[in-house]
């Protein structure tokens, strides 16, 4: 192989991540569901080398930044607020798909021991956010339903790799113990908790003493494999390290972090989490081939209708689970029913049609033991790993494709109590800013000329956000100003009137400001 090899294939992915995500907004498909057909596609190409997947570097590689911008992008409030139904979805759920599954597999797979089979059931039972994001975040969809879906991804991979973990060692050893397992679930639990707060802690107060944007940047892009690493060496719940990390750091952002540096984070994130959700449904494509290879021969057909049946099974369990978590506590409490009245039935419908699995369900499968204890193969291993390819194929084409048609089927009324809040919060940050004048126009050093301009500029600002913030025609006569503005500042630029370090300085002062209107996204 040429050395330069490597380098030509990370290029050529790169380039087909950019057609794909570029494709993927004129065509009414999400982009997971592209990427895993090009991987398909890949190959397919003669000589196109496939990665050989370890499961520990595909666990750390991609969960923990995966994990940690979750959390961190998680509101609190709103997950306290939906605890019971994101626990029901995240952990009852995840326990009675395994044992479904299970039993389904023990009826489709003869002779597969019950240890096997509960493996089988945690590997499939966890659903990935990621592809559901990418089509529900486009889409108008009540609030709470996006904060459900998000709650319950932060919690269910790690109830599910329990359960995994517990059946494998049980295969493995011939010996399970329910108490034991039930323990074992809190003690993972809580430790790794406790262990992401504790680094956590440790980067927020790293973060006060750096003063430096990139590396404060850098740090919050370490901080979750550092997570990950301590809790995975005491052999606790990783999962949750990451969460309970993202979440803590994020309670302290705002006041440790410079408003560059915040900034600069933002949008290294946002890159971190596209090129690896765009690598991850890559790869799955790319696997598929090798994996039908390693089923044995004239057993490939039967492999795969278990894998269509078990996908069947996955997606009828929540079918029948969601509309059951949601009316059974509202039937058996009234405090249940005055606290949190039924919700509607088109938005619980939505909520157990989003099941599409992912990444940890390959790595899951992949992570499966070669050998039992006794020396014997580990049984059923390649089938379930096809299983498990199946399972994912599926769930991300018949309900990742159906998704979009769905929610517009639905036609969700605007949720507009965000905007009253944030309208709300404005209202508040500028009294406290005006009063915060007031004070310090009093001292000896402040200039009451600069006082009075700042004081019209509070003025003004408060009169824009008092106007409907949703204003169509401020919103084009602002961009269109702005747009002029930075075309008169390309063009001194041009005309080598003013270099280019003032040219950037001047359109990040625009680009913020374009933001901050709603015209993010307008070029020009």
């Amino acid at each position: 192989m040429s050395p330069f090899q490597p380098i030509l294939i990370a290029i050529a992915i790169a380039t087909l991540v950019i057609a794909i995500t570029a494709l993927a907004r004129r065509l009414p498909i999400p982009s997971p569901i592209l990427q895993v057909i090009a991987g398909l596609g890949l190959g397919f190409i003669p000589g196109m080398p496939v990665p050989q997947l370890e499961p520990d570097l595909v666990f750390f590689v991609f969960l923990p930044p995966i994990l940690w911008a979750a959390a961190f992008f998680t509101s609190v409030r709103e997950f306290k607020q939906n605890l019971r139904p994101i626990s029901l979805l995240a952990v009852g759920l995840v326990f009675v798909t395994t044992a479904v599954v299970a039993i389904a597999a023990r009826a489709l797979l003869p002779g597969l021991p019950w240890a096997v089979a509960v493996a089988i059931g945690a590997i499939v039972s966890p659903p990935d956010a990621v592809a559901a994001a990418a089509v529900v975040s486009r889409l108008p969809v009540p609030r709470r339903v996006v904060v459900i879906l998000e709650g319950e991804s932060l919690v269910n991979d790690a109830a599910a790799l329990v359960l995994f973990r517990t059946a494998v060692a049980a295969a493995v050893t011939g010996v399970f113990s329910l108490g034991e397992a039930v323990v074992r679930f809190f003690i993972d639990a809580g430790v790794g908790a406790l262990i992401g707060i504790a680094v956590g802690w440790c980067v927020v107060r790293v973060a006060r003493w750096t003063k430096d944007s990139l590396a404060e940047t850098l740090l919050t892009i370490a901080a979750p494999y550092l997570a990950w690493v301590a809790a995975e060496s005491i052999h606790v719940s990783a999962v949750l390290a990451c969460v309970a990390g993202g979440v803590y750091v994020r309670q302290h952002f705002s006041t440790v972090i410079s408003p560059m540096s915040r900034l600069q984070s933002r949008a290294v994130w946002d890159l971190i989490v596209f090129i690896i959700n765009a690598l991850v449904f890559l790869i799955l494509g790319l696997e598929f081939g090798p994996i039908v290879k390693q089923v044995p021969v004239g057993t490939l057909r039967s492999v795969l209708l278990a894998g269509v049946a078990i996908s069947m099974v996955a997606i009828v369990v929540r079918l029948a689970w969601v509309p059951v978590a949601t009316w059974l506590p509202r039937w058996m409490s009234a405090d249940v029913r005055r606290r949190d009245p039924v919700p509607n039935p088109k938005a619980v419908a939505l909520v157990a049609w989003t099941g599409m699995r992912g990444i940890v369900s390959l790595a899951s499968a992949l992570a499966l033991p070669i050998a039992l204890r006794n020396g014997l193969p580990f049984p059923y291993r390649s089938e379930i790993i096809l299983i498990t390819m199946c399972v994912i194929m599926i769930t991300l084409v018949v309900q990742g494709l159906t998704l979009t048609p769905v929610i517009k089927w639905f036609d969700f009324a605007p949720d507009h109590a965000h905007h009253e809040e944030e309208r709300h919060a404005r209202r508040e940050a500028m009294r406290r800013g005006s009063e915060a004048l007031e004070d310090l126009a009093r001292e000896s050093w402040a200039d009451q000329a600069e006082v009075e301009r700042i004081r019209r500029e509070l003025r003004d600002r408060m009169q824009h956000h008092e106007r409907n913030a949703s204003d169509l025609s401020h919103r084009k006569l602002r961009t269109g100003v702005l747009k002029a503005e930075r075309r008169m500042l390309v063009r001194l630029r041009n005309e080598g009137a003013i270099s280019d370090e003032t040219l950037r300085l001047l359109e990040e002062e625009l680009d913020h400001e374009a933001v901050r209107v709603g015209a993010g996204d307008v070029r020009g």
